[in-house]
């Protein structure tokens, strides 16, 4: 690979020795390397005693008030949403103006309560402004950015969420790239990240997300794609939160989960959404799998997986809420890398009259709807959709709430939101543990918390909230939502919960 702009070929080779960058053959020569296949149960607890840092969170964050969501100042992202050990990474980044900056690498965990491990540092490089991508059919906005930097993983490299903090010289202007390194160890628990979700509200570089048409600013129909191969703007809802520039919504509703399990030393791996819509074969190496926050949008494929999964005996906790609501197609980037580009296509479940009538009439126009996501998680997406209110016990004496103390009727307060699910399906065995009202501008409705069993001892729990993360932990950086209704931060409640629900995964 020829060195950066600017940068000679003594100084790029000696940065690449150092860091296990990519050889100079080319960037196409990418070298396909598995992780173990084999368990290593300890493999978190044994990370997460190497030293922390809380070097990664961002203290200078520039939002051009213009855009709304994006800095120009510096900004990136990562040529994969998930990656190997062995493969090739490339990120790409601009800087406006034209500045030196450098990326440091960070894997995100407790790490002693810091929240994240730096395991690389790299640069100084040269930064250049890049141009913004046409608009393309279907309002798609695709950057062909120059790679700036560019990695072969290590295999030394624990899976997991990493983030890559970017910062020019100068002003020292900063903000993230994310992206998830996978393995294909045997573990307990499979980690889904809901990036999808991240991609689909990303509104990058200034209106342009799957609820813009150019006309509203929140449409909800088809005929929109958007692209991975662009930076993170600034998340588009609920609160103002710089740390998200860069990160999607991982440091939102998700990053919690994560800090807290690997506290805890669980035997978790990552993966990506795009992960369960192109590997269907890599969710049979966990006894559970865990979707995270607002974990909205899926393909078709990947509700067949899942639904073939818990054939196969997975246990399926939806950590999350508006989950598995649109449906969307998976494409290729325009130069072939496979799982770049979402388009919403439908609605799973179909169109619902009140959503067509009092928020969303472009949902009439799908062609591809899915089935009805309940008959996987067991609730569903109901109008009014969003809104918020207290998570109330209603099975006092089912195993969830053992050690909890919790007594029919008793809640923990504001852990409904911003969107949940309702209606459960009529599956045998299914059993509502949780109930009670939300209320939003939009109006009230009911939320229910549901759990059934599968064919194989297992099980599926929909906990029915974007929030329930907010009860675990409070990493480095955390801001607690507050809309609707807020959560009141940890609550031991919560963690007792989480402990029964991921030990009785794995058949403790």
């Amino acid at each position: 690979m020829a060195p950066p702009i600017d940068m000679n070929r003594r100084d790029w080779l000696r940065t690449a020795t150092a860091a296990g960058l990519v050889s100079t053959a080319g960037l196409n020569s990418a070298v396909i390397a598995r992780g173990p296949s084999a368990a290593d149960p300890d493999r978190i607890r044994r990370e997460n005693e190497k030293p922390g840092t809380r070097d990664w969170l961002n203290a200078n964050v520039r939002v051009d008030p213009k855009t709304r969501y994006r800095s120009p100042g510096i900004e990136g992202y990562a040529s994969h949403t998930s990656i190997r050990p062995g493969e090739k990474l490339t990120i790409h980044v601009s800087t406006n103006p034209a500045l030196r900056f450098t990326l440091e690498v960070y894997r995100m965990g407790y790490y002693q309560g810091h929240g994240a491990r730096r395991v690389e540092k790299l640069g100084t490089f040269p930064g250049s402004s890049q141009p913004d991508p046409p608009i393309g059919e279907m309002r798609l906005r695709e950057c062909a950015w120059e790679p700036s930097v560019a990695l072969t993983i290590p295999d030394d490299w624990t899976s997991g969420v990493y983030i890559g903090k970017l910062k020019t010289e100068g002003e020292g202007l900063e903000s993230y790239v994310v992206f998830v390194v996978r393995d294909d160890r045997q573990a307990d628990f499979l980690f889904q990240v809901s990036d999808n979700t991240w991609n689909a509200y990303n509104r990058w570089p200034s209106q342009f997300s799957l609820y813009d048409d150019g006309v509203k600013e929140w449409y909800w129909g088809p005929d929109v794609q958007t692209s991975f191969d662009r930076p993170y703007g600034k998340y588009c809802q609920i609160f103002d939160v710089p740390l998200s520039v860069g990160s999607g919504e991982w440091l939102l509703w998700e990053f919690p989960l994560a800090y807290w399990m690997e506290q805890h030393g669980c035997d978790v791996t990552y993966i990506s959404n795009i992960d369960t819509h192109l590997d269907p074969a890599g969710l049979k190496r966990a006894k559970g799998w865990i979707s995270i926050g607002h974990d909205e949008y899926w393909s078709l494929a990947m509700f067949d997986h899942m639904k073939q999964a818990v054939a196969d005996g997975l246990n399926l906790a939806f950590l999350s809420g508006n989950s598995i609501c649109g449906v969307v197609d998976i494409h290729p980037s325009s130069d072939g890398r496979p799982g770049r580009i979402i388009e919403r296509v439908g609605r799973f479940g179909s169109p619902r009259k009140e959503e067509l009538e009092q928020g969303f009439p472009e949902e009439g126009r799908f062609k591809k709807n899915g089935p009805n996501e309940a008959t996987l998680m067991g609730a569903q997406s109901t109008f009014p959709v969003t809104g918020g209110g207290d998570w109330t016990c209603r099975k006092p004496d089912h195993w969830l709430f053992a050690g909890t103390g919790m007594k029919a009727g008793d809640g923990v307060a504001g852990l409904v939101g911003w969107e949940w699910h309702g209606e459960p399906w009529s599956i045998p065995g299914l059993e509502v543990l949780a109930s009670g009202p939300t209320k939003s501008s939009r109006g009230e409705g009911v939320y229910t918390a549901t759990i059934y069993p599968g064919p194989k001892d297992n099980f599926v729990f929909n906990a029915a909230t974007i929030w329930w993360a907010t009860g675990l932990a409070s990493p480095p950086g955390f801001i607690l939502p507050d809309v609707y209704t807020k959560p009141k931060g940890v609550d031991p409640r919560v963690q007792q919960m989480t402990k029964n629900l991921l030990d009785r995964m794995r058949g403790a």
